[in-house]
């Protein structure tokens, strides 16, 4: 991977290539950088695609990006099934092909695959996974948006699928028959899109603007800055909404009421 921009930079944008980890990614970005950095949700090794890299004091925001819609190009490798969903596993070549290439929409519960780093008694479940242990994994509710079938040609289909956070595209991807995920490539967290080239620096500004703003005069961005709330009523409030003066992001604040109460404040 290319060497990141300057340290100024509030965000990036990575193109995460398979075989590496996305804790790979930040640990490689925090050697170059120093300080703190985060993210906004990972990978699995095989797959590729976007990351959302905090740096500084933006790694606050996490929380607000972490619950984005994701979408993805997804690829299943079809009359194969697959121990672990992906090209990872123990693949077995079963040769029925699926009749019909339509995945779910809407909202479904999914299983949660044995692979995973959901916490079951304290321990993740790959951990688990890793010694051979079997269990009945949680099931969580999740939602697809939107899928679209973009191409299929003998043994392979490929889809472009908008889900909810925390979908497993493998396990999706599993409800065709006997088919896996064979390749993963995620294309946008809400409306932040992979990078045409290895990465690529954001500000604050660019990476929460999917939030309503409210423009502050002096007094008042002052005031937010020292973590003093500002009032503003609302016909049908939203829950979060980005405090900004004279083109800088000051704050993102609470709706509570008629009053905006922040709740990180990034600049003083």
């Amino acid at each position: 991977m290319s060497a990141a921009g300057p340290t100024s930079a509030a965000a990036l944008l990575v193109d995460k290539p398979a075989g590496v980890t996305s804790h790979d990614v930040v640990a490689e970005i925090r050697r170059e950088h120093g300080g703190k950095v985060g993210h906004a949700g990972t990978l699995d090794p095989f797959a590729t695609g976007l990351l959302v890299i905090l740096l500084g004091r933006a790694t606050r925001l996490q929380r607000y990006l972490l619950g984005l819609p994701k979408t993805y190009r997804a690829t299943g490798r079809l009359g194969w099934r697959s121990s672990t969903g992906d090209p990872d596993g123990e693949l077995t070549e079963t040769g029925r092909i699926p009749e019909r290439l339509e995945l779910p929409v809407g909202e479904i519960e999914q299983r949660v695959p044995m692979t995973s780093a959901v916490k079951v008694d304290g321990e993740r479940l790959y951990r688990k996974a890793h010694r051979g242990e079997e269990i009945e994994t949680p099931t969580r509710r999740v939602t697809i948006h939107r899928v679209g079938l973009i191409e299929a040609n003998g043994d392979s289909a490929t889809f472009e699928i908008e889900c909810s956070s925390g979908t497993y595209i493998r396990t999706l991807i599993e409800t065709l028959g006997d088919a896996y995920c064979e390749s993963l490539h995620r294309t946008a967290i809400g409306d932040l899109r992979v990078p045409d080239g290895p990465q690529r620096e954001i500000t604050v500004e660019e990476l929460m603007d999917f939030l309503p703003e409210r423009l502050l005069d002096d007094d008042e961005a002052t005031a937010v800055s020292h973590g003093r709330p500002v009032s503003e009523p609302f016909d049908v409030p939203p829950e979060r909404v980005r405090l900004t003066h004279a083109g800088r992001l000051v704050a993102i604040a609470r709706v509570d009421g008629e009053t905006l109460r922040p709740e990180v404040v990034l600049s003083s």
